[in-house]
């Protein structure tokens, strides 16, 4: 469930980013970072799901299981080192939009 909420929280700023348009600063590297972590969770998800498929209890697949298990690990943290830059650029709503949002919260 964490995955779920960190990619619609990654949708929603990439939507906050390219509503601010061109002339936010960071514009660019946010973009690029949004775009690929997105991604990044897309792949981590079909590579959980066929992790799950195949049967551990085959010796046959186990080394397969175990390198797909240490792609899907090195994935996430890669996944989470770029979250820590896109949050270090901050995509958050400034101006009219922010004050849009605030008068009618969720």
């Amino acid at each position: 469930m964490l995955d779920v909420a960190l990619f619609l929280s990654n949708a929603t700023r990439l939507k906050a980013v390219l509503e601010q348009g061109p002339s936010s600063h960071y514009y660019t590297p946010l973009i690029a970072l949004l775009s690929i972590s997105l991604l990044l969770q897309v792949v981590i998800g079909i590579l959980l799901v066929v992790i799950a498929r195949l049967n551990l209890n085959e010796v046959a697949k186990q080394w397969k299981l175990n390198q797909l298990n240490n792609a899907a690990t090195a994935l996430v943290f890669i996944t989470v080192v770029i979250n820590i830059f896109i949050t270090a650029f901050g995509a958050h709503k400034s101006g009219v939009l922010a004050a849009r949002a605030s008068r009618h919260p969720l």
